[in-house]
């Protein structure tokens, strides 16, 4: 690898100090793959430097994940131990600063049957929730990348340097080189954001309606008092605030739950589970999505629905100009951290509270009441073609060009 070790401790300094924010005093909980554990010490480090009290350290495991998939049963996958719902339980007491590093080889799982890998997600998404829902708002977090060789091979299958050309593309997104001060970057970067997210806000559109030549029709209804945000979000405990994507080149919000028609057409593959869903569409009819068709991994996507109530449901619509750094790669990342910030994408599933005015101090029951869509999924989806047209239109029936062309109008 030719990322030089300068380079990588500037990124580890990014994600710890700009991404994640560590204060002093606080726990970290680091989850990364074991292949990483050079780079995972550099990101401890940091940690340290920042005053964390302590950093604990959940390692990850592709061949664990796909061996265990292969041989165990069903019930015994699919259990979640005391000691693990102990663990959740003391997260909601530590509430810790959590550090996410992804490098999944994306073809971890396949051939695995998708109904056991549906079924098992549900069973312990299912008492796992209550324990994200009582951290959600009240502790930082961000989700950063660092490449495999075989994720980075399903990038570039014919290239005998493809971990360099995936970590070229990865610094690139996040704004790390050997020039210009990332810190810096980042701040002129949010600040563009957060100015766009402003300008929505200040429009009030009762909905946004979606066109495009491959068959995206679509009108989705918006929460009145709903804000639009983007880039960062502030820890409601000790107002840190932290940035949870890098990269992010998003401005979404949460649509009312239940009222969205018409057909969303994806334009870029989803990874989910570790397995590919390739060439798909979702149409909606009364706010759920009651059809779905896919060239690959159709019973994957049906799984996918169909994992609680919430699940046919939008959870998210956000905003991704194409002139994206992401999309600029020109290639598909395979990873949906990357590839939602590509072009603009819709979410089935779990919805934000906290674009509710006070929603961090709201229960999830209280938040839906409001129109917030509640599942134990949330998954992204790339709906901006090149030639993609939104409009805002609000409650007067006035209508207001947002996008054009796949970009800002």
């Amino acid at each position: 690898m030719s990322v030089s070790r300068n380079l990588l401790e500037k990124y580890a300094r990014l994600i710890v100090r700009t991404g994640a924010n560590v204060q002093k005093g606080q726990v970290v909980q680091l989850a990364v793959s074991v292949e990483q554990h050079d780079f995972a010490a550099m990101v401890m480090e940091e940690c340290y430097l920042c005053g964390a009290k302590k950093v604990n350290i959940d390692w990850l495991s592709d061949a664990q994940k796909r061996l265990n998939f292969r041989y165990a049963d069903q019930e015994v996958l699919s259990a979640v131990l005391p000691w693990e719902e102990a663990k959740m339980k003391q997260m909601t007491e530590d509430l810790p600063c959590r550090i996410f590093i992804a490098s999944d080889d994306p073809d971890a799982l396949s051939g695995i049957d998708p109904e056991k890998i549906s079924a098992v997600s549900r069973s312990r998404g299912t008492v796992m929730k209550p324990y994200r829902n009582a951290i959600e708002g009240k502790h930082q977090w961000v989700i950063a990348a660092y490449p495999s060789e075989k994720w980075a091979r399903k990038c570039f299958p014919d290239a005998e340097d493809a971990v360099d050309r995936l970590w070229e593309a990865i610094l690139r997104t996040v704004r790390v080189d050997g020039e210009n001060d990332p810190v810096q970057a980042w701040k002129a970067h949010t600040d563009f954001i957060e100015s766009k997210a402003a300008w929505l806000n200040a429009q009030h559109f009762a909905s946004l309606r979606y066109r495009s030549a491959n068959g995206t029709d679509f009108t989705v209804s918006l929460i009145p008092e709903a804000r639009w945000e983007g880039a960062g979000a502030v820890n409601t405990v000790n107002n840190a605030f932290y940035i949870p994507n890098m990269p992010t080149e998003e401005i979404f919000t949460s649509p009312i739950a239940g009222k969205c028609e018409g057909t969303l057409v994806a334009v870029k593959p989803l990874s989910w589970n570790s397995q590919l869903i390739e060439d798909f569409a979702i149409t909606f009819r009364d706010g759920r999505a009651v059809s779905c068709r896919a060239g690959k991994g159709q019973a994957l996507l049906e799984k996918m629905i169909r994992m609680d109530d919430g699940a046919a449901m939008l959870g998210e619509v956000a905003l991704v100009p194409k002139e994206s750094p992401v999309n600029q790669c020109g290639f598909l990342f395979y990873e949906t951290l990357f590839d939602e910030n590509a072009c603009c994408h819709c979410a089935l599933g779990m919805g934000f509270k906290e674009v509710l005015p006070g929603g961090d101090d709201m229960t999830m029951e209280e938040a839906q009441k409001h129109g917030i869509n509640d599942s134990i999924i949330h998954v992204d989806f790339m709906v901006g073609a090149d030639d993609l047209a939104i409009d805002g239109i609000r409650a007067d029936g006035t209508c207001v060009p947002v996008f054009r062309n796949g970009t800002w109008a």
